[in-house]
């Protein structure tokens, strides 16, 4: 069993260690500039890359869609509710409740865990997430129109033509493929950079309130994700893709937008903080559950 999860988790804890080094030693590192390599050049190409080569048949690939937002829509129902009895503001921690680290975390550990295959399918839940953030984020805690967002992301455009070549059955030009899988290569590393340097700088200001947003995004993620796989009635990979990213810790994008809107952004960094920390000592576990290795 051990020698088993430590190929999946080794790398993923690694890239994420150095990236959080490297903050702690100063040395210079232009989180903005990278992030916008990540979100206009290399998960464009990770998800071009990913559908187009994806082994599953466009009515599979479809179904890991429709269970990803049925997972978003869960996830928003419940969680609003559980605020709203709570009395907590819906505008400030709604998202960071429905929207998990799908990209970062989610795609390195299906790649890991589940190969080429896993990776393809996970590329589709993280498509939903992502495009979802854009529209949800802006809407929710902010006053600007969210299609000027959508119309100037490439991830669109790219998942867009991946569709189009996975459901003609079309394969890109070798240069281009070559081109586009070279590019690709780069997005999971920075990923995983970008988030242990993201986790140096975050603080935990309000104990009780980060704990509290962390625990209810983890524990519903997690159970919604068993749940929808259940109610999708997926299998194998299908079904272990579906858990893992659901069950993620606070994407740290909810934390650039609760910044921008001014909506908690203490209170939200410091539950991405302890969601990720969280995550890493529950990996293991969640790894062997998603794998089918062990059961309720």
């Amino acid at each position: 069993m051990f020698q088993q999860l430590v190929p999946i988790i080794a790398p993923v804890v690694i890239c994420a260690a150095l990236g959080y080094a490297w903050a702690r030693t100063g040395w210079p590192f232009e989180r903005e500039f990278v992030t916008r390599i990540i979100m206009t050049v290399g998960a464009p190409c990770l998800i071009l890359n990913g559908i187009a080569n994806l082994a599953f048949e466009p009515a599979d690939f479809a179904t890991i869609l429709a269970a990803a937002v049925t997972m978003l829509g869960i996830c928003a129902l419940i969680g609003g509710v559980a605020l709203r009895l709570l009395g907590q503001p819906l505008r400030s921690f709604l998202p960071p409740v429905i929207f998990g680290n799908t990209g970062n975390l989610g795609l390195p550990l299906c790649l890991f865990a589940f190969g080429d295959e896993g990776l393809g399918l996970a590329v589709a839940v993280y498509l939903v997430y992502s495009v979802s953030q854009f529209v949800f984020g802006p809407l929710v805690q902010g006053r600007e129109p969210a299609w000027r967002t959508l119309a100037t992301t490439p991830m669109i455009y790219a998942a867009l033509g991946g569709v189009v070549l996975l459901a003609t059955g079309t394969p890109l030009p070798k240069a281009l493929a070559n081109t586009v899988n070279l590019l690709a290569g780069v997005a999971i590393p920075l990923m995983l950079l970008a988030l242990g340097h993201s986790l140096a700088s975050f603080r935990i200001t309000r104990p009780g309130k980060s704990i509290a947003i962390a625990t209810m995004r983890l524990a519903l993620g997690f159970a919604v994700g068993v749940g929808v796989a259940e109610l999708w009635g997926l299998e194998g990979t299908m079904r272990g893709v579906i858990i893992i990213e659901s069950s993620m810790p606070l994407a740290v994008f909810n934390f650039l937008l609760a910044a921008r809107y001014d909506r908690h952004p203490e209170d939200i960094a410091g539950a991405i903080l302890i969601s990720t920390l969280i995550s890493f000592a529950t990996m293991p576990l969640l790894i062997l559950f998603a794998l089918g290795d062990i059961g309720f």
